[in-house]
């Protein structure tokens, strides 16, 4: 009889528990991170709610013992701010439109159809983000110089379609990847034109990501600061040199009626991403794994 060896069993570890202090760690981490993020938001409105007395004491209260409306009603009052807000709903309204049309085109492109210089023209969009945009300030203001562009709300508008251009075709891409290619080719036997398929296939899949790209580009001409002060005129400039111009001066500055206004500002873009935050997230994210 010859003896048979067995081999023994491996018993599955014991899952490994989180230490107490790796843990508290971990939360302090988001902690502090959280502080630093709603700090200035904390401040922004206690500033804009305090009487200006009380604003200008030192040493500063963190919580204020008497609130007031005033300089949100002196907000109202000022025609001025009307003006700059309705420059930069114009702008950063058609920013996003044409930032979505234009990039959606070049998305399905480079996701869809195969061609001589594909690889190198994407690399060339991606490579674009690679240049401070403070760069192109000088050129740009030559270039709508000579056109008789500068000082209108075309050279805002494509100026920050050309910055918001490669992110949102990139975004966009990796969406359209995910739409299988078998629904392209059953309407192509359908008897559908290309054209058709991307408008009433393709366009539909990729909503969650036609919004979060236009809500991008919307965010971008909305902030910005640097190109709205050069090239528009001071009547055609949006809020926030509009701000700056109306509120900070050269021997005061009334900080807390900028704060009211910064609030006030703030709230359009806060309401956009919490009615589309749902688009948002799907659209950032679908094109994270391929189908």
């Amino acid at each position: 009889m010859t003896a048979t060896l067995t081999r023994p069993v491996a018993l599955p570890e014991a899952p490994r528990r989180r230490r107490p202090r790796s843990r508290a760690a971990a939360w302090a981490a988001v902690a502090v991170i959280g502080f630093f993020g709603l700090a200035p938001i904390y401040w922004l409105v206690v500033t804009a709610f305090t009487p200006d007395d009380q604003a200008f004491s030192f040493p500063p209260a963190l919580f204020p013992t008497e609130i007031t409306f005033d300089h949100f009603t002196r907000l109202a009052d000022n025609e001025q701010l009307f003006g700059y807000l309705v420059n930069s709903v114009v702008v950063s309204v058609v920013t996003a439109v044409l930032s979505v049309l234009v990039s959606a085109y070049m998305a399905y492109a480079f996701s869809k159809f195969r061609y001589r210089g594909r690889r190198s023209l994407m690399h060339l969009v991606l490579a674009s983000q690679l240049f401070p945009q403070a760069l192109l300030l000088v050129t740009l203001y030559a270039v709508f110089s000579a056109t008789g562009l500068l000082g209108s709300y075309g050279a805002l508008i494509l100026s920050f379609t050309t910055f918001t251009l490669p992110l949102c075709v990139w975004m966009l891409k990796g969406i359209f990847d995910t739409v299988p290619s078998t629904l392209m080719e059953a309407a192509a036997i359908d008897g559908a034109s290309r054209w058709r398929t991307l408008h009433t296939i393709a366009l539909p899949l990729a909503a969650p990501g036609l919004v979060a790209a236009g809500l991008f580009a919307f965010v971008r001409a909305w902030n910005d600061f640097v190109f709205a002060l050069t090239l528009t005129d001071p009547d055609r400039q949006t809020l926030p040199p509009g701000l700056v111009h109306t509120y900070l001066g050269e021997f005061q500055t009334a900080w807390p009626d900028l704060m009211a206004a910064s609030f006030v500002v703030s709230l359009p873009v806060i309401a956009a991403f919490m009615f589309l935050q749902r688009y948002l997230v799907g659209g950032l994210t679908a094109g994270a794994v391929k189908g």
